[in-house]
């Protein structure tokens, strides 16, 4: 049998994706111990951490890590899990711990930079060498952490993978946007966010969200009825918000092919370079004018005229700028993943612009939408048929190029982003995975 990094290496060539990578369970325990830890994954937004000793605990791939406000107000990731017997040490996903951390077992208690600070009959440990043990310098902190505009990323691996700055590069520009659309240039997260589970592997849902041939396809059920019942009965009346939100989903292949899709380095890239399904909303009132005040007519013009689709920042998370949303799809198990989607509050805007955004989450994205399970459905059929032994390769050919490293914009139609996320895939698993096996 071949050895780790030959086995990745050979699941994906040009044009083409083995099914093992969407299958097998050796493949997504090496994506955990080598992917998820060596790239730069989201972890929260500042927001919801506002006071001293809040925290947030999520999962980086299969770690579970919290995210919390510390004493000088800087923001801490920890890994859930006491030095002493591995208990996790919070369960709940916030709350304000105050001061310190402690743990539920034995009751050790640690400051929010997870240093000991505390343990109950610590007589006990004179003259045994605790000093000496990893236990004795409390919970394990991640030790890198980038705090970019309030949204909070972080880097497992101490000492493998690029720093933040070269792994996102100019694609940090569609966070830009999407937090410059607030007067104040500032975001806040709004609420819990919306959560289901699919029955499918992380990546399908990633790649889907830059494949631009399949909505007027798959969902003609949905959007395809609600374009259907205002063609009958809207005419060319003013369009309600839902409607508005939906119509653009049954846009033509040309329209999607005039968008464009444009790919960076480390498997980073978005659709809508030229226009986007959200490019004609009806105006805010008000809005514009506050944006101008904010910014000058010319950069608030900049800003709003720059409506990019979906933006996807590798290896598992999407924003939508111009309807401030978020989406992170955790991944559990080769064929089982958690997808959740967050919405933000522009600071100091139009409380419509939140209702646009909570509307889209809800027809959109929400486990009751309308639309989303048309993906889900898809994303569940192919990971049955993936199981087929009359063909074990997945295609994604369309538009290849043989030069399509770097910043580069594309046909709309194009599955280049998709391949641009399987070389950032391999680059990743790759980078330590071959140094584990050199003798």
């Amino acid at each position: 049998m071949a050895n780790p990094s030959e086995r990745i290496k050979a699941l994906f060539k040009p044009g083409e994706v083995h099914r093992d990578a969407y299958l097998a369970e050796d493949v997504f325990k090496m994506e955990m111990k080598h992917l998820f830890r060596n790239t730069w994954v989201y972890v929260g937004h500042g927001s919801q951490i506002p006071n001293k000793g809040d925290y947030y605990a999520t999962m980086i791939g299969d770690q579970p890590v919290i995210m919390v406000r510390h004493t000088d107000m800087s923001v801490k990731v920890l890994y859930n899990r006491c030095p002493h017997k591995g208990t996790q040490v919070v369960i709940d996903t916030k709350g304000n711990t105050g001061k310190f951390f402690r743990c539920p077992y034995h009751a050790w208690s640690f400051k929010t930079d997870g240093k000991l600070l505390a343990i109950p009959l610590k007589k006990g440990y004179k003259d045994t060498g605790f000093d000496k043990t990893c236990a004795s310098k409390g919970m394990t902190a991640v030790k890198n952490v980038k705090d970019y505009r309030e949204f909070i990323f972080a880097r497992l691996n101490d000492d493998t993978g690029p720093e933040f700055e070269e792994f996102f590069g100019n694609s940090l520009s569609s966070l830009d946007n999407m937090i410059d659309r607030s007067p104040a240039g500032r975001l806040e997260v709004v609420g819990a966010p919306l959560r289901y589970s699919h029955n499918c592997n992380w990546k399908m849902l990633v790649e889907n969200q830059t494949d631009t041939c399949h909505p007027m396809v798959a969902h003609e059920s949905s959007a395809g009825t609600v374009k259907d019942i205002w063609d009958k009965e809207g005419g060319d009346g003013q369009k309600p918000m839902v409607v508005e939100l939906v119509l653009p989903f049954m846009s033509s292949y040309e329209f999607f092919e005039g968008m464009g899709i444009r790919t960076w380095d480390n498997g980073h890239g978005h659709t809508g370079v030229h226009h986007s399904i959200h490019s004609d909303y009806s105006d805010i009132g008000g809005y514009v004018a506050q944006m101008q005040e904010a910014y000058g007519t010319e950069r608030a013009d900049e800003i709003l005229n720059e409506n990019r689709h979906n933006t996807v920042y590798f290896p598992n998370m999407m924003i939508k700028g111009p309807i401030q949303s978020l989406r992170l799809f955790k991944p559990i198990a080769a064929d089982k993943t958690i997808v959740e989607s967050w919405i933000f509050r522009l600071v100091d805007a139009p409380d419509t612009l939140l209702e646009r955004t909570a509307m889209y989450n809800r027809i959109i994205n929400a486990p009751t939408s309308i639309v989303g399970h048309d993906d889900l459905e898809m994303y569940e059929r192919a990971q049955s048929g993936l199981a087929c032994d009359g063909m074990e390769w997945v295609n994604i050919q369309r538009l290849y190029e043989e030069d399509e490293g770097g910043e580069q914009v594309f046909n709309g139609t194009t599955e280049a982003q998709m391949r641009n996320q399987f070389r950032a895939w391999e680059k990743f698993m790759l980078m330590t995975l071959e140094s584990e096996e050199t003798p």
